[in-house]
C-alpha cells in the first residue's frame, strides 16, 4: 500500500476551452495568464479532431450517453503551442490525447517540440478514445484494437524522446533507424498520465504511465472516496506486479465544480464532494490527498468569459487555504 506524505503542497489545474465563445485568442490568452496569477499550476487540454454529423457511440461521462459537443474544436496540439507562448510557468497537459487519432512519429515530435519551446512544461494525458464514428472519419486504426496500439504508440514515443538512433518493430507499426530531434527537454521524457478508470487503464498505467489521470466530475463518474480508494489500491497492486514503485505515480484527479454555497446530495442522502462551499471543498480536499491525491482539476469551463473568470476566482482562497494538506 502506498503511504502518504503529509505537509506537501496540492497543485491544481484548470480546463482551458477547445470550443464554443470562449475558444476565441484572446478569452483562451485571458484565461490561462489568470489562472497562472492565481497559483493553478497546470492546465487541460481536451482532444477532438472531427465530429460525424451522426454519432450512435456511447458517451462515457454523461448518464444519457449524448455526446455535449456542437461540432467545432480547436486542435489539441497546435492549442497546447500557442498557451506555450502566452504563459511561463503553467503545465500544458493533454487531458487526454486520443493516441491512435494520430501517426505516433509525428505526434513524438509535435509534443518534443512544444516541450522544447515551452521549457520543459509537457505533460502527456492519454487514452484511447470512445468514439468509434471519429476512428472512422480520420482513418484511424482499428476502433476494437485501439488499447493495444495505443500501448504500442506510447512505447514508440519512449522510444523516439530516449534513442537516436531509433528504430521499432511492433505490431501496428515499424520504422529503420531515423533520428528524431531535438527530443524533449524533461528526462527522460515527458511524463505520461493514463486517463481512465476501467481495469485496461490501470493496467497501463502500471505497466506505462507515470501517473494516473481519471474522471470523477460528474454523475455518471462519480468516483467518491471510497471508489477512488479502491482503485488506487488496485492500481498500486499491479504497478508493484510489474517491478515498479507506486509512490511514483502522480494522481491527478479530475474534480467537478458546482455553484458556490449549494450542497448537493448523493443517492445515499450523503452531501456529494466538492460541493457547499470553501469550507466543505477544503475538507474535500484533504481527503482526497489522504488518498494520494497529488493534483485536483476543476472545470470552470463557459459560454461566458466573465462566468468562466468568475468561478476561477472563486477559487484561489481555496488555493490559499489548502496550500499544504
Amino acid at each position: 500500500m502506498r503511504r502518504i506524505a503529509y505537509g506537501v503542497a496540492m497543485r491544481y489545474g484548470f480546463y482551458l476551452p477547445t470550443r464554443g465563445g470562449t475558444a476565441t485568442p484572446e478569452a483562451l490568452e485571458t484565461l490561462v495568464q489568470r489562472g497562472e496569477a492565481l497559483g493553478f499550476a497546470s492546465v487541460m487540454i481536451a482532444d477532438h479532431l472531427v465530429f460525424p454529423v451522426t454519432i450512435k457511440s456511447k458517451y462515457p461521462y454523461t448518464v444519457t450517453g449524448v455526446f455535449p459537443g456542437q461540432g467545432d474544436v480547436l486542435d489539441q496540439l497546435s492549442l497546447m503551442a500557442f498557451v506555450a507562448a502566452k504563459t511561463e510557468r503553467l503545465r500544458l497537459v493533454t487531458s487526454v490525447m486520443i493516441v491512435p487519432y494520430r501517426n505516433p512519429v509525428l505526434t513524438a515530435k509535435a509534443l518534443a517540440t512544444i516541450d522544447v519551446l515551452s521549457k520543459g512544461r509537457v505533460t502527456v494525458g492519454v487514452g484511447v478514445g470512445w468514439m468509434r464514428e471519429e476512428f472512422e472519419a480520420l482513418g484511424a486504426p482499428d476502433f476494437d484494437r485501439r488499447g493495444a496500439v495505443t500501448d504500442e504508440y506510447l512505447r514508440i514515443f519512449k522510444t523516439l524522446w530516449t534513442e537516436s538512433p531509433a528504430s521499432f518493430a511492433g505490431r501496428f507499426y515499424r520504422f529503420d533507424a531515423l533520428r528524431c530531434q531535438p527530443q524533449p527537454v524533461q528526462k527522460p521524457h515527458p511524463p505520461i498520465w493514463v486517463g481512465g478508470h476501467s481495469k485496461p487503464a490501470l493496467r497501463r498505467a502500471a505497466r506505462l504511465g507515470d501517473g494516473w489521470h481519471p474522471v470523477g466530475a460528474n454523475p455518471a463518474v462519480p468516483l467518491p472516496p471510497a471508489e477512488l480508494r479502491a482503485l488506487l489500491d488496485e492500481l498500486y497492486r499491479l504497478t508493484e506486479a510489474h517491478g515498479r514503485d507506486p509512490t511514483s505515480l502522480a494522481i491527478s484527479y479530475k474534480a467537478p465544480v458546482y455553484d458556490a454555497g449549494q450542497v448537493l446530495l448523493g443517492p445515499g442522502g450523503e452531501r456529494r464532494p466538492f460541493s457547499g462551499g470553501a469550507a466543505k471543498i477544503a475538507d474535500d480536499i484533504a481527503t482526497y490527498a489522504r488518498l494520494g491525491v497529488s493534483e485536483i482539476v476543476f472545470d470552470f469551463r463557459s459560454e461566458s468569459l466573465a462566468e468562466s473568470l468568475e468561478r476561477m476566482e472563486s477559487f484561489g482562497p481555496v488555493i490559499r487555504q489548502t496550500a499544504h494538506v
